[in-house]
């Protein structure tokens, strides 16, 4: 169970970033900035996600679950390319390979 919220606050990490991306994309000026209702929703997810990271901090050594969170990388590539068009380069496989085998070895 602690394992899936590890997840979800990743996801949710990522989630923030990508609303508020997407609606700092629609900002041409301070009335858009102040009405746009993405800013607003990518500012709880990210809340919401820092919320989950200090409970799970009550769960799990900092020294695990600090580096776990890099898992929003993977999120945030696949958030990227379906929803931006954003190109996922072999590079960028890479790394995130390089991430997602960082963190199987965290689980041990």
């Amino acid at each position: 169970m602690i394992w899936l919220s590890v997840l979800a606050m990743t996801l949710i990490g990522a989630l923030g970033a990508f609303l508020l991306k997407s609606g700092m994309d629609r900002v041409n000026g301070l009335e858009d900035l102040v009405k746009n209702p993405r800013l607003y929703l990518g500012g709880c997810c990210y809340l919401a996600g820092a919320g989950l990271n200090i409970l799970l901090l009550h769960k799990l050594d900092y020294s695990v679950l600090y580096p776990m969170t890099a898992l929003t990388y993977v999120w945030s590539m696949g958030l990227s390319a379906v929803f931006l068009g954003e190109r996922v380069t072999r590079r960028k496989l890479v790394g995130v390979a390089a991430i997602l085998a960082g963190t199987l070895i965290l689980f041990q």
